[in-house]
């Protein structure tokens, strides 16, 4: 997903036939890349402007051209990664099908596997944003906002859904905790472990519902 979209190589040595935005957008895409990479490996508090470059592989002044500082270049890591598992879920609640509660079921197991296959941006949207100031929190609490209207559209013709007395609080209450145990098995430095996480949350809303 995120790597897919980033991708980290040199840029061609001497001539070529790249404009200077496109020069520009390859070496941000790298410092994006590389911001990911060294927060989810050191912590964002940890991390500094030099183990980003390292990862990228571009010069401070390059740096200095797109980002004000640290926090500003986390920053638009957290818009690329929240931005594209938007993409990912948004086309998955589309393609979703049967019952509300089947529906949901294939948009969290799509969930779950990307979260896995992208632990680094997982870690830095959902756990690293909640340390690295208040920009960031807002950030990540507008990622599981949309996620909470997603939900709350996709369950809304299920029976017993509807018989609850708050419906859109039940979505919070449901997102706020598949995103808790999502962030406590990366804290745990398991998201392979991720995907098993869907059975015992179908099991328990099912049996809720």
């Amino acid at each position: 997903m995120f790597r897919a979209r980033v991708r980290s190589v040199a840029l061609p040595r001497g001539r070529h036939g790249l404009t200077r935005e496109q020069v520009a957008q390859a070496q941000r895409d790298r410092l994006l890349r590389g911001m990911a990479d060294a927060v989810a490996e050191r912590g964002y508090a940890a991390t500094t402007v030099a183990d980003v470059l390292r990862r990228a592989k571009v010069s401070r002044e390059t740096f200095y051209e797109q980002f004000t500082d640290k926090e500003d270049c986390f920053l638009a890591t957290l818009d690329r990664g929240a931005e594209l598992m938007a993409l990912v879920l948004r086309a998955r609640f589309d393609e979703a099908r049967g019952t509300p509660l089947d529906r949901f079921a294939q948009v969290l197991a799509t969930y779950l596997s990307a979260m896995a296959a992208e632990s680094t941006v997982a870690t830095v949207v959902l756990l690293e944003s909640v340390g690295a100031g208040e920009a960031a929190r807002a950030r990540r609490f507008a990622v599981l906002e949309r996620f909470v209207t997603e939900v709350a559209t996709t369950l809304a013709d299920d029976p017993a859904w509807q018989r609850l007395p708050d419906p859109t609080f039940a979505a919070r209450l449901l997102v706020g905790g598949i995103s808790s145990l999502v962030t406590a098995t990366l804290a745990a430095g398991r998201p392979d472990d991720l995907p098993s996480l869907r059975e015992p949350i179908m099991s328990l809303l099912r049996a809720l519902t």
